[in-house]
């Protein structure tokens, strides 16, 4: 048996002798190498979709009437939002191939969707060409990227949890969202080299499909990383006659399922306010400049970004419950005191330093995002477990969530959003709380 595939999920009792048996060093540099390769389809697979967010300024014309700039932006807005509901479809159908047929196998093809979608974006004819097809093209390429990346999640957390270090999983699953964050600063590191090597009229004509075409090329390079990567899953529980089945995952798991559910809308809600949201709340309530406030995020999302490591690192010492339980409490302490008083800074230097307390409690979940859920599910139902559950919350309640602060904004009450996102953690703390100190499964997996 290869190295990484020995550690395929089970819940099965092991001899003490095998569990404390220490890794060689080929052992280690596999496992490593893994870590790697999956992360890198990560980071491209959110550079993929997030680009597009970000490049929408300029290629909006090309696809929309361009009567109204304002029309044409959430037109694409709208677009970008279909392919945010695509996440739990994603979730499902990916985390039922990586049950059925193994996690490398999800993996490969949810990266070769990715990679399909952008080249496809890159070369789509403008509205002046063909018309109304454009934006209908436009809409199926991004129904497609919302598709992979609903499946990437979960098959990804699972991946990388089962083939991690035994006794630090936490410290080498929690660069999952290092590359979910690092997939986000890179898009914005793309845009804005354009903007200072093109014109905007250059831009909008042709140069906003360059990031697409940088995307669908790394894409490639991942695939070809991920290709050499061995399976964990063993051929037993793909063999499982409820393997990657709701019916399975319904009949014996729901508590954990709900569970899953609970604290990952409010750690979605929380992740989308402090980041995606808050540079619009910087702006429109804080009162900073639009430069400023960009600057103040993309320095703030990259030191977010080396957090994840540290805490995850913590997590293998106090526990993922613990880590769980601190996130829900301080979340639901802080959160009102801390937009609160960003309302009232006028230095940036403040505001990013309340925005990284924020989220330095944030990362006490998503350092451990993928792992305290993997832990949850037998290899059998693992994949599909962690990846419907991450998927049907993040899209009702971190996809929802810039929607709801602007919408109670526009009617006068700020601050009920406030105590949203807290009444949000109280439920996550509370979910925590009903969380074993000891994980039922992964714990013992050698």
């Amino acid at each position: 048996m290869s190295s990484a595939a020995s550690v395929a999920g089970t819940a099965r009792a092991v001899d003490p002798a095998t569990f404390h048996r220490p890794y060689t060093s080929e052992e280690k540099r596999h496992r490593i190498f893994a870590i790697m390769a999956a992360s890198s389809g990560n980071l491209v697979e959110w550079f993929d979709f997030y680009v597009y967010a970000f490049s929408a300024l300029y290629f909006a014309p090309s696809f929309f009437p361009k009567s109204d700039p304002t029309a044409q932006l959430l037109n694409t807005a709208g677009v970008f939002a279909a392919g945010f509901l695509m996440r739990p479809i994603g979730g499902w159908l990916f985390g039922r191939v990586a049950d059925r047929y193994g996690r490398r196998t999800s993996m490969l093809i949810s990266v070769t969707m990715m990679c399909a979608g952008s080249l496809a974006i890159a070369c789509l004819p403008t509205y002046a060409a063909i018309g109304a097809w454009a934006p209908f093209l436009l809409l199926v390429c991004r129904l497609f990227q919302g598709l992979s990346v609903g499946g990437e999640y979960g098959t990804t957390a699972t991946y990388m949890s089962e083939v991690a270090l035994r006794g630090q999983r936490g410290f080498f699953s929690s660069f999952q969202y290092v590359t979910l964050i690092g997939g986000q600063l890179l898009a914005v590191l793309v845009i804005v080299v354009l903007e200072q090597l093109l014109s905007e009229a250059e831009l909008k004509a042709w140069g906003w499909r360059i990031p697409f075409v940088i995307g669908a090329i790394a894409a490639v390079v991942a695939l070809f990383l991920r290709r050499t990567l061995h399976e964990t899953q063993s051929a037993e529980s793909r063999a499982n006659k409820e393997a990657g089945s709701l019916a399975g995952l319904f009949k014996h798991h729901k508590a954990a399922f709900f569970t899953v559910l609970g604290y990952t809308a409010g750690g979605s809600l929380i992740f989308y306010t402090f980041t995606t949201y808050m540079q619009k709340y910087l702006v429109n309530t804080v009162g900073l400049p639009i430069k400023t406030t960009s600057y103040v995020m993309t320095v703030a999302l990259f030191v977010y970004m080396c957090m994840q490591p540290l805490f995850g690192a913590l997590s293998d010492r106090i526990g993922r419950r613990t880590n769980m339980l601190l996130f829900g409490g301080l979340g639901a302490v802080a959160t009102v005191p801390i937009l609160t008083a960003l309302q009232n800074v006028t230095s940036p230097v403040a505001a990013f330093l309340l925005i990284i307390l924020a989220l330095a409690i944030v990362s006490f979940y998503t350092s451990i995002s993928g792992i305290v859920k993997a832990e949850m599910f037998p290899p059998e139902v693992r994949a599909l477990g962690v990846g419907l559950a991450y998927a049907v919350a993040n899209a009702i309640f971190g996809g929802s969530a810039e929607y709801v602060a602007l919408g109670l904004k526009s009617i006068g009450h700020e601050s009920a959003f406030f105590w949203y996102v807290t009444g949000m953690m109280v439920l996550a703390f509370a979910v925590a709380w009903r969380l074993p100190k000891q994980a039922s499964y992964l714990h013992h997996d050698h």
